[in-house]
This record gives C-alpha cells, sequence and structure tokens, in this order.
C-alpha cells in the first residue's frame, strides 16, 4: 500500500482528488503527463488499498466516478499539506514557468502542460 501512496503518479491522484470527485477523463487531464494506462493501473490499485472509491452509474455508456474514501482522505492530507507548503515556498512563477498539475496551478493561456521530469 505505502507503494501506490508514494508511487510518482498515486500522489497526483491524491492530491488531484482531495477536493472533488472526477471521472477518468477529468483525472487524466488533471494529472498531465499520465498516460492512461499508467492511470488506470493507479487508480486499480488505490481502489484495491481502499484509498479511492470507484462509483458507476448505470448508464449507457456507463459514468465512472472516483474519490477519496475516508481512509484516502486521512492518508492524502499529509500529502496535500506538503504540496502546499512547497508551493508557498517557490519563487513566483512568470507565464512560462508552470508546475503541478494543471487543475491544482492553473495553466496561463498559450503555456504549454507541465510535464513530470523522467
Amino acid at each position: 500500500m505505502v507503494d501506490h501512496v508514494t508511487s510518482r503518479w498515486g500522489v497526483w491522484v491524491l492530491i488531484s482528488l482531495r477536493s472533488n470527485d472526477l471521472r477518468f477523463h477529468e483525472l487524466r487531464e488533471s494529472v498531465q503527463g499520465v498516460s492512461e494506462k499508467m492511470l488506470a493501473r493507479t487508480l486499480r490499485a488505490l481502489v484495491r488499498d481502499e484509498l479511492v472509491r470507484r462509483a458507476v452509474e448505470p448508464t449507457t455508456p456507463p459514468q465512472v466516478t472516483y474519490g477519496l474514501t475516508e481512509f484516502g482522505r486521512d492518508v492524502g492530507e499529509p500529502l496535500v499539506d506538503l504540496f502546499d507548503r512547497i508551493t508557498r515556498r517557490l519563487p513566483p512563477r512568470t507565464a512560462g514557468q508552470v508546475c503541478g498539475p494543471e487543475r491544482l496551478v492553473p495553466r496561463p493561456a498559450g503555456v504549454r502542460p507541465w510535464r513530470p521530469a523522467g
């Protein structure tokens, strides 16, 4: 379980879900740079560890929404706090400097999305 929470994408998923539930494509847009395959794998692991809940609406096509469980909120809270502390200490950004998922740090018009190194 610790591996999933501290994984490169697991951290971003938990931070992205901190304020509201999101559908798969919304998460993919929020966590810039993650492939569909890796996001699906990360979500499966977090659901299996009961950090994230998966809700399926019986529509055509099915609407799947992901959100944090109570346990996921407890585990994710220190990560969000750490993220907030780090971003508060960063120097002010210029229009060309954006870090983190675009949902967390709004991207100015015309600036390319953030991509994690590696």
